[in-house]
């Protein structure tokens, strides 16, 4: 007697291309298949699965960051490999030069893999528990800051308590 296997949830859902028709984007994903199928090196996966991902799962990374990564004293002379944007700061002089990874480094060895914060997107301080829960610290949703909106119970010792 044979098994009934229910194929109903078989689908995996991820990324097997950019959805982006960007011709660069779409030039850099055919130089890293190559790479990952030709060498086996799990570096050149995680960058082709990281050059599938949306926008809000590629943010930006501080090119602060980008050197703080590189000051460690078992990171100096690596290079930094980020996916994704790099944000100027016009406070630093020193920066880093920029190189082309494919062909310095194939197998990425030698270089340090870093991401952006994802939980930096200002949509995330309005999720979590209620604004105004005890222990929440989530922002709510208010038309203006000013003395006259959501300034009552809980927001002043005077009006019942002080959270």
């Amino acid at each position: 007697m044979g098994k009934d296997l229910v194929h109903k949830h078989d689908r995996k859902a991820r990324r097997k291309a950019p959805k982006s028709q960007d011709i660069y984007l779409r030039l850099l994903v055919k130089l890293y298949r190559f790479l990952a199928r030709r060498t086996k090196v799990k570096f050149n996966h995680i960058i082709l699965k990281r050059l599938f991902m949306s926008r809000n799962n590629k943010p930006p990374v501080a090119i602060g960051k980008v050197v703080n990564a590189l000051k460690q004293r078992t990171r100096r002379g690596k290079t930094c490999v980020v996916v994704g944007t790099i944000t100027n700061d016009v406070r630093m002089y020193d920066i880093p030069k920029n190189l082309k990874l494919a062909t310095r480094a194939p197998t990425g060895k030698g270089t340090v893999l870093i991401q952006g914060r994802r939980k930096a997107r200002k949509q995330f301080r309005y999720f979590g528990a209620a604004p105004g829960l005890p222990r929440s610290h989530t922002r709510p949703y208010v038309r203006s800051k000013g003395r006259k909106f959501e300034r009552a119970r809980g927001r002043r010792t005077s009006r019942g308590f002080k959270k």
